[in-house]
């Protein structure tokens, strides 16, 4: 790195060589310099030492600007230095100034929550309905601790207690994701505490319940019926089942195969259908295909293209993939059944009561897909495939004689009171 005496006549006189480029520090100011390309194209810089790191500042080109004014930039940035203020990182904030939160959102869903949340969907409709609405065009700089308490009391309010740590949380990862891309220096909602004290639900239907909700579940449209229904009957999780395709289906083993990138924990897993739950596919699938034809029937009359088929067991009406939110559907039901549970209650309480007819927990937890911590585990490859049909088949008939009210009522009702 030579060190020169910098002058206009100097600079005007320094050219480019085509075996590399070359930076010329300044006597005069040590830690300013000229960086000369292989074209000969000039730019101001400065060196120096942040958090005990070598950092380089861009000033800019030469001769746009002029010596004097570069070398009172870099003055000025060395101050900055000396009051523990990184220059590099003020020039990088400062290019995203004016920035909206609606460019943060598209940032924060293309670069981070696509590629490494399989919920991402969740966080769109998130934005688009509770941030977008009123920070659309808020500089993203100044949204400030104050904003997000107000619009997460505002939730909080309208009795979505837990709804409203959900938009803490993301709240915080998309300002958290807005610090590390340098838009803003602090995060003003880290530490902020969660509205809502969580605790973990222990939620199980009486058989009663069970009779009501189902009772419930009935009246829906066929699409949501069968949802409802499957949850309860196969006790996976709502978002494999909601995201289950045709393809995933054997019906002549009578599988379902949930691979591993649409298991919540990543884990590929057969699931067994037992008759019920086979019934319900195959009424959904002739009544999808009858539906299908109408619709083409009438896009054929006015010459449209026709619609095909969607693998996707329940597919959204936008046709760009399954059914995303189905919050409505959960509150519809509680209020005609009369009975205050949240969908997940339906896993539990097919595991709780399948538990309680003598299935083992090991099989219950091969049903659930639970992850196994045991280190034995890592040994014992069996699928337990045969134990998993037999469970949920005596949970299909259980399940069966609960809703014709021909079950062992008062021991079924007793043991899921005792949960709760």
């Amino acid at each position: 790195m030579p060190r020169i005496t910098l002058t206009a006549r100097k600079v005007d006189s320094l050219k480019g060589d085509p075996k590399g480029r070359f930076e010329y520090w300044d006597r005069s100011l040590p830690s300013f310099g000229l960086r000369v390309g292989e074209t000969g194209k000039k730019t101001w810089v400065v060196l120096y030492r942040y958090r005990r790191r070598n950092r380089r500042l861009t000033l800019g080109r030469y001769p746009a600007l002029s010596l004097a004014d570069a070398r009172d930039l870099a003055r000025r940035a060395l101050v900055q230095v000396a009051e523990g203020i990184d220059p590099a990182q003020v020039k990088l904030i400062a290019r995203h100034t004016g920035k909206a939160f609606s460019d943060l959102a598209k940032e924060y869903l293309e670069r981070w929550a696509k590629p490494k949340k399989k919920s991402w969907r969740n966080d769109k409709y998130l934005i688009d309905r509770e941030l977008l609405p009123g920070w659309r065009n808020v500089s993203v700089q100044d949204i400030s601790r104050r904003d997000v308490r107000a619009l997460i009391e505002k939730i909080y309010d309208r009795g979505k207690k837990v709804y409203a740590n959900r938009m803490l949380a993301l709240i915080n990862k998309m300002l958290n994701f807005a610090v590390e891309r340098d838009w803003i220096t602090d995060n003003p909602s880290k530490g902020m505490r969660r509205p809502f004290t969580e605790r973990p639900r222990d939620r199980v239907l009486t058989a009663e319940e069970l009779r009501k909700v189902w009772s419930a579940i009935e009246k829906e449209e066929p699409c949501f019926r069968a949802l409802f229904q499957l949850r309860l009957l196969t006790a996976q999780r709502g978002g494999e089942v909601r995201q289950m395709r045709w393809s995933d289906i054997d019906f002549h083993t009578e599988w379902w195969t949930i691979p591993a990138d649409r298991a919540k924990n990543g884990l590929a897993h057969r699931v067994p259908l037992n008759p019920q739950a086979l019934d319900i596919l195959i009424e959904l699938q002739q009544w999808q295909g009858r539906r299908l034809r109408e619709i083409n029937q009438g896009r054929l009359k006015k010459k449209w293209p026709l619609k095909e088929a969607s693998d996707w067991v329940f597919a959204s009406s936008k046709g760009d993939g399954p059914i995303r939110w189905v919050q409505r559907v959960g509150d519809r039901l509680r209020q005609d059944s009369g009975v205050d549970f949240r969908p997940h209650d339906l896993r539990r309480t097919a595991a709780s009561m399948m538990t309680a007819s003598g299935t083992s927990r090991l099989v219950v937890k091969k049903i659930l897909n639970h992850v196994d911590a045991d280190i034995t585990a890592v040994y014992d490859r069996f699928g337990y495939d045969n134990e998993k049909r037999v469970a949920l088949d005596a949970w299909g008939r259980e399940l069966q004689q609960i809703l014709e009210n021909k079950t062992r009522t008062i021991q079924l009702v007793a043991i899921a009171s005792a949960k709760r």
